[in-house]
């Protein structure tokens, strides 16, 4: 890595890993939203930190390896400093570091012993006692300033507000988490309340946590395990295991550790701890090998970042071998062919797992999958199951390949791999599984915006034989009488409720319409392009492969498909009828106002009374540009509760904040 370079080639090669370990850390600490595992994260960590032991000189205050990756956010609370800076670890990945790092230890000190915990996966907190009585829930942050999140850490189901010894101040450090019962009944009424689900139980945790509402926090059941005592008046301890006893009489919940003096005993204690990963309640990332005497820890001291006195051994992903039972094939609303595996079950990361896409041919032919093969499967970031290799020496005698019928698995119609892409799709116009999606589609938020209109109902209504086409949604009304009699939308009020709806989106502006078509690369914003440009649905089918092309911002292969679209025959048959139903198809005179003429605005956060695209609106309605990201070009950021990284980013670099109130005011 770093021996085969030269100082211009290191340079760049440590720009590019501290751009993407800043942007994971964003999404890790601040967004709640990972994108690649801790083992992916934390092999870029240590190819910089390579790097930079070799090239000193590329060394900054600012790089990730010399800081806590998190920022503090200031509209979840107030800022609370750090009375003892709460750092980050070390992290090892294999025996032979922790035996170094334990043989390190043994040289330096006299006799040292050492603490084994789990690492529980969670975010960290402080809680501060004072005469006994908790004043103070403050998370990580930076590591230096941290958030108020008292009143949340109150409601925490396993967090003291009182403790038996009432000294007079007492600062703990622990990992809040969620158990895996909890996470799971948490996206079951996330689900229940149509919205969006959490992708782990850390992702969960850390956005409760993070909440205004301590209601919300009390009723989704976060946990805590306490690691640390930071500071103490009133009692003295000679070891951290002596201080975990401690805490544990005043009743607080303490983590598993175990006490090891050799480097065998050591790596045992992590080897017991990683048998352990699936069976418990918990999720865990690792185990945590510290100096247990206080005095050898003041003797080593910290680094910037890390104490010298600990690491962090991580796991490797979990990999689980199990056999191959069938491919099964799904077709979305564009007719793309997705395969999937179905294998015999086994325990990820603490989940049952039995499914895992294969993406599409070329993936099925570069790992050499046959049905009956032994695979090993994996969790890419502990969230999506994925298939690592095929067992070849396994493989069941006269086995073959696995090959994608060029027919739909639905339909049956021809299905056709597309020319420079790995997408084989369905031929057939009146496929049933794409019709599915496609009006899930046509229904939905982006497209003609009928509320109410939920999966499940499509589903029955085709299954009854109601809807062929999108445009049969608008002849719905002409069978109230037989809908309400079969329920497939439920009683008379509410199949009223839902055709009222359907007969008010005829009235929508037509690029709703345009979005819902499904047209490939047409989506909300290229629509309203073009309807901006042409007017009218029929202006637009009329319009040559030219005119198409000299569209702002619409591209060639997106013209190209759009001009086929409105060619094939069943297409126009389709907009005929929506047209005769009176869907609209004109747009509404251009009465753009000109108050935010010029200005870019980026909207974020919870807004007190409108949504997010109903700002976008305003702002489009008045001639303003709405952005998706945070630059010096912004000229106002519009946010609202919990506004997230958008927001630090618009402070950063001095982009003025509005409130929903300051921002109506504007347009006063």
């Amino acid at each position: 890595m770093g021996k085969s370079m030269n100082s211009k080639e290191a340079k760049k090669r440590v720009k590019e890993l501290r751009t993407q370990i800043e942007y994971h850390n964003n999404l890790y600490y601040n967004e709640d939203s990972p994108e690649i595992s801790d083992y992916e994260y934390d092999l870029l960590t240590r190819e910089l930190k390579a790097l930079e032991q070799e090239f000193p000189e590329l060394i900054t205050k600012n790089s990730p390896t010399q800081k806590v990756g998190g920022k503090a956010k200031r509209e979840a609370g107030v800022l609370i400093e750090h009375d003892v800076p709460m750092l980050s670890l070390q992290d090892v990945f294999s025996e032979e570091e922790v035996l170094e790092f334990v043989g390190k230890m043994r040289k330096e000190l006299e006799n040292p012993k050492f603490t084994v915990e789990m690492k529980i996966d969670g975010l960290s907190m402080a809680l501060r006692y004072e005469d006994g009585e908790l004043k103070h829930g403050i998370t990580r942050g930076d590591g230096l300033i941290g958030e108020d999140v008292t009143e949340n850490a109150r409601v925490i189901q396993n967090v003291k507000t009182s403790l038996e010894e009432k000294l007079s101040y007492l600062e703990v450090r622990g990992e809040v988490y969620m158990a895996k019962a909890d996470f799971e009944h948490t996206n079951e009424i996330q689900e229940l309340m149509n919205k969006k689900t959490f992708a782990n139980p850390r992702n969960c945790a850390a956005g409760t946590l993070r909440q205004l509402d301590a209601d919300i926090v009390k009723e989704r059941g976060l946990s805590i395990f306490v690691f640390n005592v930071q500071a103490v008046n009133g009692k003295e301890f000679d070891s951290h295991s002596q201080s975990l006893e401690w805490l544990k009489k005043q009743g607080l919940p303490v983590v598993d550790y175990r006490v090891c003096e050799t480097e065998e005993e050591v790596w045992e204690a992590i080897c017991q701890i990683g048998d352990m990963r699936g069976k418990l309640p918990y999720d865990i990332d690792g185990a945590v090998v510290k100096v247990d005497e206080l005095k050898d820890r003041e003797l080593l001291g910290n680094t910037s970042k890390v104490p010298k006195w600990a690491v962090a051994y991580k796991y490797p992903p979990e990999e689980k071998e199990t056999k191959l039972l069938d491919i099964e094939l799904s077709v979305g609303r564009t007719g793309r062919i997705t395969p999937t595996a179905i294998f015999e079950p086994v325990r990820l990361c603490g989940t049952k797992v039995e499914r895992a896409t294969l993406h599409n041919q070329d993936f099925i032919d570069d790992l050499d999958i046959c049905i009956g093969d032994t695979i090993v499967v994996y969790k890419s970031g502990e969230i999506i199951p994925k298939v690592r290799k095929v067992i070849k020496e396994k493989r069941p005698e006269g086995a073959a390949r696995y090959q994608i019928a060029p027919v739909c698995p639905v339909c049956g119609a021809k299905a056709v791999r597309e020319e420079n892409t790995a997408d084989i799709r369905c031929s057939g116009a009146n496929c049933p599984a794409q019709l599915i999606q496609h009006i899930i589609n046509f229904v939905g938020r982006d497209a003609m915006d009928i509320k109410g209109f939920g999966a499940a109902y499509v589903e029955g209504l085709i299954e009854e034989g109601y809807l062929h086409t999108i445009a049969d949604i608008y002849t719905l009304k002409d069978h109230k009488e037989e809908l309400v009699e079969k329920g497939i939308i439920g009683k008379e009020k509410n199949t009223a409720k839902l055709l009222d709806m359907i007969e008010n989106s005829k009235e929508n502006e037509p690029y709703r319409l345009l979005t819902g078509l499904g047209i490939r690369n047409i989506g909300k914003s290229a629509a309203k392009d073009l309807m901006s440009y042409f007017k009218s649905i029929d202006a637009l089918m009329a319009a040559s492969l030219e005119e198409l092309v000299a569209v702002p911002d619409i591209g060639e292969v997106t013209s190209e498909g759009l001009y086929q679209y409105f060619r094939e025959p069943e297409n126009v048959e389709i907009l005929n009828k929506l047209r005769e139903a009176g869907v609209r198809m004109e747009a509404a005179e251009d009465t753009k106002g000109e108050k935010l003429a010029g200005l870019t605005f980026v909207v974020t956060g919870t807004l007190p009374t409108m949504g997010r695209s109903e700002a976008q609106e305003l702002i489009e309605k008045n001639g303003g540009k709405v952005s998706g990201s945070v630059s010096k070009k912004t000229s106002y950021v519009l946010a609202g509760e919990a506004a997230g990284s958008k927001l630090a980013k618009a402070q950063e670099l001095g982009v003025p904040v509005l409130t929903e109130e300051e921002f109506l005011k504007m347009l006063e």
